[in-house]
């Protein structure tokens, strides 16, 4: 067991600072951000050239040094031996929160590992800022992150989340929202889902709507900037111990008329239904326009 006592002096070693950056607007530098960086004896940072223009902005002279997906390995060693000699050492991402889709999670455990103070700063991260304006439930939100590339694994990972009930927070590369979104209206259905891109700048933006509506958004519109996509959970009860699924108590045609409810068409509330049931399209079709209409 580790108790750390962040402000209290526990032996001669050093601390890690996890100093989170502005992800657009250079005004969301906090005050303490400025002064440890200021303060620490090394600044480790994902891109220096970037930090690098930071620190000139706030007149900070901290001396630099690289830690990136690349060299983070060899990298840890040289700033754990500075740490357990009693350095300061300040770690920053590009934009936003360190170790949060970014390089520092590594870094952090094994500092812990070692027995190495670790102080966490507050300010700018992407995922929650949009949250909080999304509109969609705040009460209970999953962090998703960067879904895989390949769309086996993306399709298994949104299979695995699609019946719980947490608000999703993903992040996404522009060119790469649109086939996102549509593996999302496949799996998880026209649920509401709210994009949003370009945080804190100038364009900054929100798409709210359905997922379907989203997917025509963004094919009709070229994309550009960071994006933050938010999912609506699962209907409560679709996820509770039993294997029941949200919905089991409906009959097909109820099924269908649910999804079309969440802004699907009939043709596409037909087939999901008869995906959901593994029922024949033709046979969902067939009760719908006879029960149903």
């Amino acid at each position: 067991m580790f108790v750390q006592k962040s402000f209290k002096d526990q032996d001669e070693k050093g601390t890690l600072y996890l100093v989170p950056t502005p992800i657009g607007n250079l005004e969301d530098m906090t005050y303490r951000a400025v002064s440890i960086l200021k303060e620490a004896d090394l600044i480790a940072a994902e891109d220096t050239r970037n930090t690098k223009r930071l620190c000139h902005v706030f007149e900070i002279e901290t001396k630099l040094v690289s830690y990136h997906e690349h060299n983070k390995a060899e990298r840890e060693e040289f700033l754990i031996d500075k740490l357990a000699d009693g350095s300061i050492i300040a770690l920053v991402s590009d934009a936003g929160m360190p170790a949060i889709s970014d390089p520092g999670q590594e870094l952090v455990a094994r500092c812990i590992e070692e027995k190495i103070t670790v102080v966490p700063l507050p300010g700018a991260n992407a995922a929650i800022t949009g949250l909080i304006a999304s509109g969609l439930s705040t009460d209970s939100f999953t962090f998703v992150g960067f879904l895989n590339r390949k769309k086996k694994i993306k399709r298994e990972t949104l299979n695995y989340w699609k019946n719980h009930e947490s608000t999703m927070i993903f992040y996404e590369a522009p060119h790469r929202i649109t086939s996102t979104l549509k593996e999302m209206l496949e799996t998880l259905g026209s649920r509401k889902a709210v994009l949003c891109r370009e945080l804190t700048k100038r364009y900054e933006e929100f798409v709210r709507g359905t997922l379907k509506e989203l997917l025509e958004h963004c094919e009709a519109n070229q994309i550009k900037g960071e994006c933050v996509l938010f999912v609506e959970g699962a209907p409560e009860g679709s996820s509770g111990e039993t294997g029941e699924v949200w919905w089991e108590t409906l009959d097909t045609v109820e099924h269908v008329k649910a999804y079309m409810e969440k802004g699907e068409s009939s043709k596409d509330a037909i087939k999901q239904t008869a995906k959901d049931r593994e029922m024949n399209k033709r046979e969902v079709y067939k009760l719908y326009h006879t029960d149903g209409s």
